[in-house]
């Protein structure tokens, strides 16, 4: 840049107009004086540009949460990490390489299979940064990329190699499990490539259709079971309750039956609660009724008593007669 300034104005002086044949010695000593003086301010230009880009090159700026190494053209990778702020470099000799160190996420599904030979759709995440005292050997070796260079087939050997440890319905149960071994074996892995692992989750697991299929069948048929054992334990406890309440019955017709041979009074007891709970409700409604007292069994001043006392006096009819 600064040499095609200097052609330009070794240019600009070459055109400027000179004396003549005819003129003064004069005319021509200027014209060689403002030659000159092109010459020098082009010079100037020149060292001002190239100053200029030097010290413009010559820094650079490294952000937070990176770090940077140098590439010299010379000596190749210098060994030394340089932090955050402003930093200093030889221009065009040296190139400066910045590397991001913050956590970065990455995810990965694959499909494999498990101990006993069932699919498995798993999805892993990985939470990674570059070893910060080990960015000229990741340059060096994998680049700027180095993730997409490593994690993917890290991930994917290590994810197949843990899940084929673990049966189908295991990899439900010990979930937990299963993410710290392969967290454990891929932060190994990943150790020998100068790259740090933060973190490590299963964030997707899924089965085949068919074996969801057989697993919800299966939890179906449980389910139906256990509601049939509920079942019957029902209707157990049903029987129970009809036998009891049968033998209650039968033990009550056998204490009212003693009673009423033994004291016929008893009888009368039961006419009158009766005769009062039904007066209840009779006066208690609305409706206009014509019926028999006797009906009702509302005549307790009648003969009525005195009829079922020679009845069962005598004992030739009625429900309680002497076998």
């Amino acid at each position: 840049m600064a040499q095609k300034f200097k052609d330009a104005f070794q240019k600009m002086a070459q055109n400027l107009p000179k004396g003549g044949a005819g003129g003064s010695g004069g005319g021509g000593g200027r014209g060689a004086g403002a030659a000159k003086a092109a010459g020098r301010a082009a010079s100037a230009l020149m060292v001002a540009g190239g100053m200029g880009y030097g010290a413009y090159n010559s820094i650079y700026t490294v952000d937070g949460g990176h770090r940077a190494v140098i590439f010299n053209r010379i000596l190749g990778m210098k060994d030394t990490v340089y932090g955050e702020g402003l930093n200093f470099n030889i221009p065009w000799f040296e190139r400066p390489v910045v590397y991001d160190i913050r956590t970065r996420p990455v995810n990965l599904q694959t499909l494999t299979g498990s101990k006993d030979l069932q699919m498995v759709t798993i999805g892993v995440r990985v939470l990674h940064r570059p070893d910060p005292n080990q960015l000229v050997w990741l340059y060096r070796h994998l680049g700027k990329n180095y993730d997409e260079r490593i994690l993917p087939s890290l991930m994917n050997e290590c994810a197949k190699a843990c899940v084929a440890r673990y049966n189908a319905n295991e990899l439900l149960t010990k979930r937990e499990e299963v993410s710290a071994s392969i967290s454990k074996e891929l932060s190994a892995r990943a150790r020998g490539f100068n790259v740090v692992l933060e973190d490590v989750a299963i964030t997707h697991l899924s089965f085949s259709p068919e074996y969801a299929k057989a697993v919800e069948a299966k939890q179906v048929a449980q389910q139906d079971a256990a509601r049939a054992k509920y079942i019957v334990l029902g209707a157990i406890q049903e029987k129970k309750t009809i036998i009891t309440k049968a033998r209650g019955e039968a033990e009550s017709t056998e204490l009212i039956g003693t009673a009423v041979k033994r004291n016929p009074g008893f009888m009368k007891l039961r006419r009158i609660d009766a005769a009062k709970d039904i007066a209840d409700i009779v006066a208690g409604s609305g409706n206009k009724i014509y019926l028999n007292a006797d009906s009702l069994l509302l005549n307790l001043l009648g003969d009525a008593d005195d009829k079922f006392e020679k009845t069962v006096a005598h004992g030739d009819r009625g429900w309680f007669r002497n076998k």
